[in-house]
């Protein structure tokens, strides 16, 4: 992606998150510049990914495949010294953008319609071989239980949610004319580099040309105190 579209992005998903007064933690207003003089008192941030993140899954077509995400807390398995257990994200998915099939390993999480539109999305099983079952599915949206048949888009309205499961199969997108979503995620974990089952090959972090100055850095590109 180049640095350019970065920058609309995350502009964008600014704009969405003010418009439903979602008040951001203040590491998400740092500059570039400010994050050349923090210390190792931030530490926590730069180790456990908090903050924007942009992703075109490699595929080079932000506005039909891609996310804009900000990380607002998070543990770290993989440090004893982060001792949460959870995590927590903020989400923006435009209309006519997609987000893979995909299911994590470990991580159970709730997507929650935080305003806009209505986000679909489709659930599928996982076989033992990690293949698109063609089982009925379970589904768990704000305190019902209901099965589905496998593929079933599940329509979430502004306020409504649903719980993800560990081989869980599910993707993201918008129903058409219904307008740009603003997701949030609540979650066990979260761990980008070694949780995210694609069910086909795609990237997670962007490639990134650089053609203008970065408005914030990415949480994969904080400098080291």
């Amino acid at each position: 992606m180049k640095r350019s579209e970065i920058n609309a992005a995350l502009k964008e998903m600014e704009q969405m998150v003010k418009e439903y007064r979602f008040a951001l933690p203040p590491f998400c207003d740092f500059t570039p510049e400010q994050w050349q003089e923090k210390g190792h008192d931030y530490d926590e941030i730069r180790d456990n990914m908090l903050g924007w993140d942009i992703t075109d899954y490699g595929m080079g077509n932000f506005d039909k495949m891609g996310f804009s995400l900000i990380t607002i807390r998070n543990g770290n398995l993989k440090m004893d010294k982060y001792t949460k257990t959870y995590a927590e994200k903020l989400l923006y998915i435009k209309e006519e953008q997609y987000s893979p099939m995909h299911f994590h390993w470990s991580k159970m999480e709730d997507i929650i319609n935080r305003g806009g539109g209505t986000v679909l999305i489709k659930v599928y099983n996982s076989t033992e071989n990690e293949e698109l079952a063609d089982t009925d599915v379970t589904v768990h949206c704000d305190g019902r239980e209901f099965t589905v048949p496998a593929g079933t888009q599940i329509e979430l309205h502004p306020g409504e949610s649903i719980t993800i499961y560990p081989y869980m199969y599910h993707d993201f997108d918008v129903k058409p004319g219904t307008g740009d979503v603003l997701l949030g995620e609540v979650s066990m974990c979260n761990d980008d580099e070694n949780d995210n089952r694609f069910y086909e090959n795609v990237g997670r972090f962007p490639a990134i040309e650089e053609d203008e100055a970065p408005y914030r850095l990415l949480c994969n590109e904080y400098p080291k105190a």
